[in-house]
């Protein structure tokens, strides 16, 4: 077995989600779930069919995203995986639920905007998702200050009262 560090190729302010799926009807359902989360979502999805002709199957709304899902689902390899790139903008935190409602999805791996690497095992057979590493390590505990600062920012951009 080979582990691959697969990096998630992207614009900085562009979030994506990656997750572990089951069938090919999965582009379809996916597609279905971000338009009705987000009226007006702009999108790219791509997801690496694991049978079959083994393709990657593709929609979303929005041309350069479509083209980064495409290309990042190529260069991790690994079946029944699915990645969503959302257009700037656009925010996991307003369609994860609807994503993860979607029948054939058993798992999430990340969400995030942060610099990514995809942690791929390579055997004979294949490739698969071990893991993801989200961005930096810590690097220390919040403390008073950054508590303040995190309720302020969280009121600021309307994501409490």
């Amino acid at each position: 077995m080979q582990l691959i560090p697969v990096r998630i190729e992207k614009p900085e302010a562009i979030n994506f989600i990656l997750g572990q799926t089951h069938f090919i009807k999965t582009v379809e359902d996916v597609h279905e779930a971000l338009v009705n989360a987000v009226p007006g979502i702009r999108f790219g999805l791509a997801f690496s069919e694991a049978s079959g002709k083994c393709l990657v199957r593709w929609s979303g709304t929005d041309p350069t995203m479509i083209e980064l899902a495409k290309q990042n689902a190529q260069a991790i390899g690994a079946g029944h995986t699915f990645i969503v790139f959302l257009g700037e903008g656009f925010f996991p935190v307003n369609v994860l639920n609807a994503v993860k409602s979607v029948p054939e999805v058993c798992r999430i791996f990340c969400a995030t905007a942060n610099p990514t690497e995809v942690i791929v095992a390579a055997t004979e057979q294949g490739r698969g998702i071990l893991g993801v590493i989200d961005g930096a390590s810590p690097q220390g505990v919040e403390t008073g200050a950054d508590i303040a600062w995190r309720k302020e920012f969280l009121r600021k951009i309307g994501y409490k009262l």
